[in-house]
C-alpha cells in the first residue's frame, strides 16, 4: 500500500473570529437537515442562520455530529438489548385460568348430589 503524506496545514488555516465561508455554511445547512431526521432528545438549541464565524460553525458541527452518532449509539443498544421474559409467565397465567375454567365446567354439569358441599366461612 502506498503512503501519502500530507502536509499540516498552516496554524493560520483556523481563524475562529474569521467570518464562516460559503462551504461552512453549507455544511452547516446539510447537517441541520440531518438534525431535522433526529429525535428531539438529540437535537441542538444552535440556531444555523445565525452561524457568522468559523467558531460557531465548528461548534455547530461538532454538536450535531456528536448527536447523531449518539442517536445510533442509543438504537443499536436498544436493538441488541434481551428480550423480556414476561411472555412464557403470561401463557403459563393463560394455561392456570383455563385449567380454571375446566374445572368450573366440571363441576356445573354434574348433579347436586355429586357436588361436595362447600366450606361454610369462618
Amino acid at each position: 500500500m502506498t503512503f501519502i503524506r500530507v502536509p499540516k496545514p498552516p496554524k493560520s488555516a483556523y481563524d475562529p473570529d474569521r467570518p464562516a465561508s460559503s462551504l461552512l455554511k453549507s455544511q452547516a445547512e446539510h447537517l441541520r437537515e440531518a438534525e431535522s431526521k433526529l429525535p428531539l432528545r438529540y437535537r441542538s438549541e444552535l440556531y444555523v442562520k445565525a452561524i457568522k464565524t468559523e467558531a460557531e460553525a465548528a461548534r455547530y458541527i461538532r454538536d450535531v455530529t456528536g448527536a447523531i452518532h449518539q442517536a445510533h449509539e442509543d438504537a443499536e443498544r436498544a436493538r441488541r438489548a434481551p428480550k423480556r421474559k414476561g411472555v412464557i409467565e403470561i401463557a403459563a397465567a393463560a394455561e392456570e385460568w383455563s385449567q380454571v375454567k375446566q374445572a368450573r365446567r366440571k363441576r356445573a354439569t354434574q348433579s347436586p348430589k355429586k357436588r361436595k358441599p362447600k366450606r361454610k366461612k369462618k
